[in-house]
Order: structure tokens, then sequence, then C-alpha cells
């Protein structure tokens, strides 16, 4: 069965789905759910299974196309690790790690933007396409090196000072 077109042809999948129980063993009954087996036809080595406790009414193929979703929510967490700083932060807390998430969701959105705005012209463009672009053409304030030193020591300063905050709160508890 073709599940979806992917950028190098038809993604074509052999499926096995069967009705199973479920049941943890803590729970009064088990309950019923979708197993789901997928393997690409050009790639048949490689197997993939899931759960689903989707309504009984749910086909096959549905499902199918449920579970291949998955590659795009993979593939826009990798865009955002690496082009867009996903994984760049070091949050002592929750309003901090909330906004350098915000910040990541809307560099990605900007890229989403781009690469939908840009498609008739490149219909290839990439995340990493946007990010050497912005580099090559945004206006950049060129600093010696004595300021590049003068800002490094100042982070430490910064960074120090709240090591040291740390420390001494968790000796006053």
């Amino acid at each position: 069965m073709v599940l979806r077109d992917g950028t190098k042809g038809a993604v074509t999948v052999e499926i096995l789905h069967q009705r199973v129980w479920l049941w943890d063993g803590k729970e009064a009954k088990g309950h019923h759910w979708h197993l789901l087996v997928r393997r690409e036809i050009n790639a048949p080595n490689e197997i993939k299974y899931s759960l689903s406790n989707a309504s009984e009414e749910v086909s096959s193929l549905k499902l199918a196309q449920m579970q291949g979703q998955r590659y795009w929510v993979e593939r826009s967490f990798q865009d955002g690790k690496s082009h867009a700083g996903l994984d760049h932060y070091q949050a002592r807390g929750w309003k901090a790690w909330q906004h350098h998430m915000a910040l990541v969701m809307m560099a990605m959105l900007f890229m989403l933007e781009e690469r939908v705005e840009q498609q008739e012209d490149y219909p290839l463009l990439t995340c990493s396409d946007i990010e050497t672009l912005l580099a090559h053409f945004l206006p950049r304030r060129d600093i010696d090196a004595d300021e590049v030193i003068r800002q490094m020591e100042l982070r430490h300063k910064k960074r120090q000072a709240s090591i040291d905050s740390c420390f001494n709160k968790q000796q006053l508890e």
C-alpha cells in the first residue's frame, strides 16, 4: 500500500494490523488497542511497531498514516536542535526554559514561513540553507579581540556569581 509521497517517490509499505488486549495487572480489566506493524518495501529490514488507542472503526490505512507522521515530528526536533538552538540552553528554572523555548519556536516559525514563501523558486530550501543565508547577509558588528575577551570575562563573572549564589543557598538550608 502507498502510504504517502516522499521526497524520493512514493513510500510503499506492508502493514500488519491486529486488535490486542493490554492489561497492566493493576487495573480491574484490560484495554483493547490497535497493534500496527509497518515495513517499508524499500527497507525490508526496518520494522516499526506502534500501539494506538484509536477507536475500533479506524482503518489500517489511517493508522499507518498517523504512524508515519512521527517522521515530521522527529524532523522538526532535528531542525530545531541543529539550526534554532533547541538544545542550547542552561536554564535553572521553568521561566527561563519557557522563554528559551518560545524564542526557538519563533525561529522555527520564521524558517517554516520562509520555506513556504520561497517554495516556488527554491523547493528544496532547508533550515540549514536559511541559517547559512542569514549568517552571510545579516549585518554584523565587528569587534576586536579585546572586546571579545571583555565580554567573555563579564559572562564568566556573572556565571561565577550565579554558582556562588546557589552554593550559598544550599549551605543555608
